[in-house]
């Protein structure tokens, strides 16, 4: 008697897995909601098959990924528009199907040494992936999924690039104030990640957006949400002082209109958000070139400001000790500006 079906099935090749993987996605698209059970199946294989990608991507904790087999998958999930199937059957995957994507994506992307191919190479052919990537955040079943993988791609300069320049870029300024926390959070992570990973690319939008994308961001320092404006408020102090922005720090410290914002914020009910606006505050009053307007708005609000900063203090400690001292250089400019300046009240 022969018990050869007690043995286990042979292991998938790369190109079978892939083959396999395509497959289980695009039938998908054949099962409608009337197909409860069918489509129930379906999704089954296609977790099935996304363990096995992983294990082959990762291993199984016991055996060491083969990077022969790793590099062969990679190239047929590309050569086989399988990467493009992963992204768009996310809203309808189950949640271990999407948590196994997210944990094999980073490896994806990571161009494999001797590879002739990788997938960051097949999403520069198609950045269209990106922007759908993006609007997924309208879904919140997905959104940290697709929060993850996007922050992933970010990491290439081209794909930060891409995004920031591609109108899906601005839904992030309605995603950071979504009513769900969690996605705003992972929204607004993505969002400093786009603004702070490539000096080089975002100097470079700031530059040729810089109205439309200060307009927007005015829009979030002045925000009801208390997060919002913190977050967006600690996010500009850092990328304005980066040294490729210090060409849009100087024009930014220029406005009025930005200057009466942190003013704003200076009165602001969170210790947190007075303090982190006077980082930013301090550098308009610094400004050795201040032009006549922000004089005279310093002069005519000299004794508020004083007052407010007088009541400011940072905490204790060494970081207390700069601070004070920065805080009293600052209500000295004020003053001299306001002796200076002697406007009509």
């Amino acid at each position: 008697m022969s018990f050869s079906f007690f043995k286990p099935s042979r292991p998938k090749t790369p190109q079978e897995l892939a083959r396999a993987i395509k497959d289980s996605l695009m039938a998908l698209d054949t099962k409608t909601v009337a197909e409860v059970k069918s489509l129930e199946k379906a999704l089954e294989e296609v977790e099935k098959n996304f363990v096995t990608m992983r294990c082959m991507l990762s291993g199984d904790g016991e055996v060491e990924p083969n990077m022969d087999h790793v590099s062969q998958l990679i190239v047929e999930i590309c050569k086989e528009d399988v990467l493009a199937l992963l992204i768009h059957k996310l809203p309808i995957l189950g949640w271990e199907a999407r948590k196994d994507l997210v944990h094999c994506w980073s490896i994806l992307l990571k161009p494999m040494v001797g590879s002739t191919y990788c997938c960051s190479q097949y999403i520069e052919n198609h950045l269209e992936l990106l922007d759908f990537l993006v609007v997924c955040y309208d879904n919140k079943d997905i959104a940290l999924n697709c929060g993850n993988m996007l922050r992933e791609c970010i990491k290439f300069p081209t794909f930060a690039k891409y995004i920031l320049e591609s109108p899906s870029f601005e839904l992030f300024f309605k995603y950071v104030e979504l009513p769900n926390f969690d996605v705003a959070s992972d929204a607004f992570a993505t969002f400093k990640d786009l603004l702070s990973k490539h000096e080089t690319a975002v100097s470079e939008f700031l530059t040729a957006h810089y109205d439309e994308f200060f307009d927007q961001y005015e829009k979030l320092l002045t925000s009801a949400n208390y997060v919002t404006r913190r977050q967006s408020l600690k996010l500009l102090s850092e990328f304005l002082l980066e040294p490729s922005n210090s060409l849009i720090m100087k024009r930014y410290i220029l406005e009025v209109r930005y200057l009466k914002v942190m003013m704003t914020l200076l009165k602001d009910s969170s210790k947190n958000i007075r303090i982190s606006a006077f980082h930013i505050f301090k550098i308009f009053v610094a400004n050795p070139n201040k032009p006549r307007e922000i004089k005279v708005i310093l002069a005519k609000n000299n004794e508020k400001l004083v007052t407010l900063l007088h009541n400011l203090s940072a905490g204790k400690g060494a970081e207390d000790e700069q601070f004070e001292e920065e805080k009293e250089l600052i209500i000295k400019e004020i003053e001299r500006v306001s002796r200076l300046s002697n406007p009509e009240c």
